[in-house]
């Protein structure tokens, strides 16, 4: 079923199909991994390709782990000396995965290697390291605004979302509120009714805390965890103060650190940093933080689809702009930060380019009018940037403030 939902990656990894550098599919349990290189495998045996696909969380799959000389064994009897893709599902269950690989890749096998890991710290670090020059890394999160909009109006306007998205104001808003409450994990979009949707997630998110959590990270206390990201989901958007949470929850401060370190490589969390030009003026280093999928903080919290106006979701549309935004800048190195000085002025997001800055605010409104809040004009008169935006629900508009031009952006033109 979940191939029902197109996702964009694909054409990203079919790209690489002809190049030698194994293709390394990494991101959170259950964002639709499996279901991508099952398609890429039929894609391929459509064309004629011979394929091979193993799974580490299969029992008869795992002897062909046990050495390189073994899992060589199985992929010649297969292929013999021509060419062939081998599928490696779950790689994170191997130790010492990176070298592992490492090792059959300077073989210099004529077979292609498509491999997929949820995102433990040792796949993040481990096999990053050994395997440099000789992968490049894909990225797949949950199911994005865009390919949940294109799913629920059946494909009916995939070249023209733009159209739709400013002439079908109400529909769009609609879609909004239920991609804030339920979030983009595939098996939750495809789930019919609010009480199965409720089950998935709940599934999703013990199956992450019990095998990601427990199993790779080896955390004794997963309720100290689980706690944690409870109080990350309430403060979303809100800097975080790691000593305070370290006495709320009762564990030491280098514990609260290692478990923020473990939620954000198993992609749960991403932080953002303050930007600093003046370091002085502006306040300390305590990050933001911002989660990955609005359902499972949603339901961390006892709030999955229980949100019904936007009025309510200031801080989940921050969240979910964020997403546009790193999307948007995807594959350029441009890094996202946000504003605040010692007294408290704070502008949303702060887009480093090269360079140039550009300034991000997110109001999770219908405005009428060209309004600019007080700290983004302090920002404006201090970094004089070339633009800022204004990222709202459906306003637009141009000004200029001295030398910046100043845009009111609604939020899909972002996509």
């Amino acid at each position: 079923m979940e191939h029902l939902i197109k996702r964009k990656f694909l054409e990203d990894l079919k790209k690489h199909l002809s190049q030698k550098e194994m293709s390394l599919v990494i991101g959170p349990r259950q964002a639709g991994k499996t279901t991508l290189m099952m398609l890429l495998k039929e894609y391929l045996e459509k064309k004629g390709e011979r394929t091979l696909f193993l799974n580490l969380d299969f029992e008869q799959d795992k002897p062909f782990f046990e050495s390189q000389s073994s899992l060589m064994n199985r992929i010649k009897l297969e292929f013999g000396s021509k060419k062939g893709y081998v599928f490696i599902d779950e790689i994170q269950r191997k130790e010492n995965a990176g070298l592992f690989l490492k090792g059959i890749y300077d073989l210099n096998v004529p077979y292609k290697m498509i491999i997929s890991g949820s995102g433990s710290v040792e796949l993040k670090e481990k096999v990053h390291e050994s395997l440099v020059g000789r992968k490049r890394i894909f990225e797949l999160n949950t199911v994005s605004f865009e390919e949940f909009v294109n799913f629920r109006t059946a494909y009916r306007y995939e070249d023209r979302l733009s159209g739709f998205f400013s002439i079908e104001a109400h529909k769009t808003k609609d879609l909004l509120v239920e991609y804030l409450n339920l979030g983009g994990y595939p098996r939750v979009i495809l789930a019919d009714t609010l009480h199965e949707k409720i089950k998935v997630i709940d599934e999703i998110y013990k199956s992450y805390i019990e095998k990601d959590i427990t199993y790779l990270l080896r955390v004794e206390k997963t309720d100290a965890f689980r706690n944690l990201i409870k109080m990350l989901a309430s403060q979303v958007a809100g800097m975080i103060n790691v000593a305070e949470l370290s006495s709320t929850l009762g564990i030491s401060i280098q514990t609260v650190k290692n478990y923020l370190m473990y939620a954000e490589k198993t992609f749960v969390i991403k932080k953002v940093t303050p930007y600093f030009s003046n370091v002085r003026k502006e306040i300390s280093k305590s990050p933001m933080v911002y989660f990955t999928d609005l359902g499972l903080r949603n339901y961390s919290l006892g709030l999955f689809g229980r949100i019904s106006l936007l009025t309510e979701m200031g801080f989940l549309f921050q969240n979910f702009v964020f997403h546009l935004l790193q999307e948007k800048w995807r594959y350029e190195s441009a890094s996202i930060h946000f504003w605040r000085t010692k007294d408290r002025a704070e502008v949303n997001f702060v887009i480093n380019i090269g360079k140039t800055v550009l300034p991000v605010e997110v109001k999770c409104r219908e405005l009428k009018e060209e309004a600019v809040s007080r700290p983004l004009r302090n920002f404006i008169a201090m970094y004089n940037p070339k633009e800022a935006w204004i990222v709202n629900l459906g306003f637009k508009k141009e000004i200029k403030i001295e030398k910046t031009i100043v845009k009111f952006i609604p939020f899909y033109e972002l996509i």
